[in-house]
């Protein structure tokens, strides 16, 4: 599965360091909990049904759940690596969104088809399969079909469940690069709305079947002081390193940060090649540090999905958001709290404080007032998402921001503010020929390059 040029050399590093953070991953696990104790909980794992929300802290325990997420993130890694995939900011969403998600319904089993669907996919598109994999690894939101198909009792078959899987994989990359474009890149989570749209025909089929999908609750709690005490070094740990260990002196590492929080966020903005790793770890680090003090401030839980959700917002600090556009998208599922028959306690509303800010580029781009009204809107739609595809979709905040973005944009556009970008098919940068970050659209009084568009995420 190698082909395509080297990757430069200055990226090496990116991978060791993300190499280090899965072998941290396992060693936690391993200090947590027995390897027989470890190795039951991972059985546990591969045979549930992983429908939103499966918790897989409660169905095998915060040392299993770990090891899990260390597996699924050195798969990532080796499959961005051998597909040779030109590193850049995508690369730590990826990796992110897998680390965070394999808490609380990815494993190894469910994934590997709808990978190999993607690959497949390439071959008979004769591209490289590098520019597939990260559309791939994504796809893999519908892991739970894979599942439930697989292993459900009565119903369910293992050849089926592949055989499923590899057609999700295959169809998955071009749907998601039209969704994209229809979008505007005001949902960062493109492939988790496209992922929503395969689930809302492959529900309606399993049904008329015979099966019967249902959604799951599997909620852990009491383990907030373990996994804050986890995120808070890991952050501050980030923070440190961006300022003193990156390469840069520390006025311009916190130069560089304070000119990312001027972007809007729309995609794409690869904060990596934009302003070099300091600023990004900086970012990441605050990300982290913000969204859980802000879960725990609204009375919600640390658990697999929770703590997977601020991973993965960590992952898309490289890539879109920063403290400046979430903050809003945020307080306004805190506003539809307030106002609405449901409450913060919910998992489901959790999670949608957490990851609501799929839409922090309608906050970052259009401003505040509108990321906290996308944010209010979000609150509400995210709970009805999920019904119609019984949870089978693990991106459904992406669903539900894909649909919220669909409506604003053009009304926002048309009525508030008639600022409307204009689309382009290429990336903002050369995915080698240029090797180190380049400095900020706004430092070199440019228009906002992160007004344009590029491939989809």
């Amino acid at each position: 599965m190698s082909n395509g040029p080297e990757p430069p050399r200055r990226y090496r590093k990116l991978f060791l360091c993300l190499w280090v953070f899965t072998a941290l991953l396992a060693a936690v696990g391993f200090l947590l909990d027995s390897p027989r104790g470890i190795w039951e909980g991972l059985v546990r794992i591969v045979t549930v049904e992983d429908a939103l929300i499966t918790d897989y802290v409660l169905v095998a325990g915060p040392g299993a759940s770990l090891v899990n997420s260390a597996l699924v993130t050195a798969l990532t890694l080796l499959v961005l690596q051998l597909s040779r995939a030109v590193p850049n900011g995508m690369t730590l969403v990826e990796v992110g969104l897998m680390a965070g998600f394999s808490l609380f319904g990815k494993n190894l089993l469910n994934l590997a088809p709808i990978l190999i669907g993607a690959w497949l996919y390439a071959k008979v598109r004769r591209e490289p399969w590098g520019s597939c994999a990260g559309i791939g690894l994504m796809a893999t939101a519908l892991a739970p079909v894979v599942s439930y198909i697989a292993i459900d009792n009565g119903w369910g078959n293992p050849f089926w469940g592949a055989v499923v899987g590899l057609v999700l994989g295959f169809v998955c990359p071009p749907l998601a690069a039209y969704t994209y474009r229809v979008q505007n890149g005001m949902n960062l989570y493109n492939v988790g709305f496209s992922c929503g749209l395969l689930a809302l025909i492959c529900v309606p089929l399993m049904t008329s079947l015979g099966a019967d999908p249902v959604m799951r609750y599997h909620w852990a709690t009491g383990y907030d002081r373990l996994f804050a005490l986890l995120l808070g070094v890991l952050c501050l740990g980030l923070i440190l390193a961006g300022l003193f260990f990156a390469g840069k002196p520390v006025w311009a590492a916190w130069a560089g940060y304070r000119l990312l929080l001027r972007t809007s966020g729309r995609a794409p903005n690869d904060y990596l090649r934009m302003f070099g790793a300091a600023p990004v770890l900086i970012n990441t680090g605050v990300n982290g540090l913000v969204s859980t003090g802000f879960l725990l401030l609204v009375g919600g839980d640390l658990n697999g999905p929770t703590v997977g959700a601020v991973i993965t917002i960590m992952g898309f600090s490289a890539f879109g958001k920063h403290v400046r556009n979430i903050l809003p998208v945020m307080a306004g599922v805190v506003l539809g709290g307030a106002v609405m028959q449901w409450s913060l306690d919910d998992p489901a509303v959790q999670l949608a404080c957490l990851f609501c800010t799929t839409l922090a580029p309608i906050s970052g781009y259009f401003g505040w007032p509108y990321g906290v009204l996308a944010g209010f809107l979000h609150s509400s739609v995210v709970l009805y998402t999920s019904s119609p595809v019984a949870g089978m979709n693990l991106y459904n905040n992406g669903f539900s921001g894909g649909l919220i973005a669909i409506v604003l944009f053009p009304i926002i556009t048309a009525i508030a503010r008639r600022r409307k970008p204009v689309l382009q098919d290429e990336d903002y940068f050369d995915n080698l020929e240029q090797d180190g970050p380049m400095s900020s659209p706004t430092s070199r009084g440019d228009a906002p390059r992160d007004d344009r568009e590029g491939p989809p995420v």
